[in-house]
């Protein structure tokens, strides 16, 4: 039996929305809406969906950067939700994350060096000494050399940015590494390499990852595990293979239908998604897909569909298997 690295249960996190002159609550934008799943240890789990699902919410949740409204979110058999900032603090040397703007995530200001020692001095790992030559280690470990460690960020392709990135979320030497977007803001000649790279680690360090995109493609080649967010809302969850070779819901077929085929002799129906995503402030009442589903019900107007394993392994959140 594979071991239980990471178990979310009823997550929740409501935005609220407040209006009038005395900015009273007037609702609430519900990003994420009560989901549950296991990530096990050694795994790929990855969450795909269109922006604004949720999936980026979810993952700076289980990081703690933001708190939940509600849910547990238990690692390692301990409960992050109500730690301390300091407990949280020390947690995070076993759970680090890559951002998906390497732009953005690294301190223009700061050398390489610094960037990639700031998490050993934190957790208060190794001498000045030892520090320097972890780094220089490091850096030959993502693909970078060791004299880039006095450079600046801004002295960096995007690629290799994201590879500094990468590095020095490995610098604790983590167990779970949660991936947001990481290669979406990259050329598609360097998402390849970067992919590549994250399983060679994977390998080499005894990573378990949480991959979130929306590129159900990228997602294909690294995950072992996908999971299918609409809306807030888990409506998928699967092997990797199970769910490209037989999705079961609708908005899962409908997302695969839409990823291209890199052959102009093959010719396939697409089944293109009529409207647009509904508002998460004013989701639909039951099946939160509905407003835009071809095998709409009566009672998926008004009954949210459970996450039911469907067959072994395979849990969908629909009411065509209810």
């Amino acid at each position: 039996m594979p071991e239980v690295l990471l178990q979310v249960e009823g997550l929740k996190k409501y935005f609220p929305i407040t209006g009038g002159v005395l900015g009273k609550q007037t609702g609430n934008v519900k990003a994420v809406d009560d989901i549950s799943f296991w990530v096990n240890k050694g795994e790929t789990l990855g969450l795909v969906g269109e922006s604004g699902c949720g999936k980026s919410t979810t993952g700076r949740m289980l990081m703690r950067l933001i708190n939940p409204t509600e849910g547990k979110v238990v690692f390692e058999g301990k409960e992050l939700v109500g730690l301390s900032q300091e407990e949280m603090r020390k947690t995070r040397k076993d759970m680090q994350m890559v951002f998906q703007d390497p732009y953005a995530s690294l301190n223009p200001r700061h050398t390489v060096e610094k960037i990639l020692e700031e998490p050993l001095i934190v957790h208060g790992i190794g001498t000045k000494k030892e520090r320097k030559q972890m780094v220089k280690e490091m850096l030959e470990v993502v693909g970078l050399s060791s004299y880039h460690a006095k450079r600046y960020p801004h002295q960096f392709s995007g690629g290799q940015r994201q590879r500094i990135g990468i590095a020095r979320a490995l610098m604790t030497r983590p167990k779970l590494i949660i991936a947001d977007e990481p290669v979406s803001a990259l050329d598609v000649s360097i998402q390849s390499q970067v992919l590549n790279l994250l399983e060679d680690l994977q390998r080499e360090f005894q990573l378990t990852y949480i991959f979130i995109a929306h590129d159900l493609g990228v997602v294909k080649h690294i995950s072992d595990r996908v999971g299918v967010m609409y809306l807030g809302r888990l409506v998928e969850i699967t092997d990797a293979e199970k769910l490209y070779d037989n999705p079961l819901h609708p908005y899962t077929k409908a997302l695969l239908a839409a990823v291209p085929i890199p052959d102009p002799e093959i010719k396939r129906d697409r089944e293109l998604l009529a409207g647009d995503i509904p508002s998460p402030a004013n989701p639909p009442q039951g099946c939160a897909f509905h407003t835009r589903c071809k095998e709409c019900m009566e009672i998926c107007m008004t009954d949210r569909p459970e996450l039911k394993e469907v067959e072994p392994g395979h849990f969908a959140a629909c009411h065509l298997y209810s």
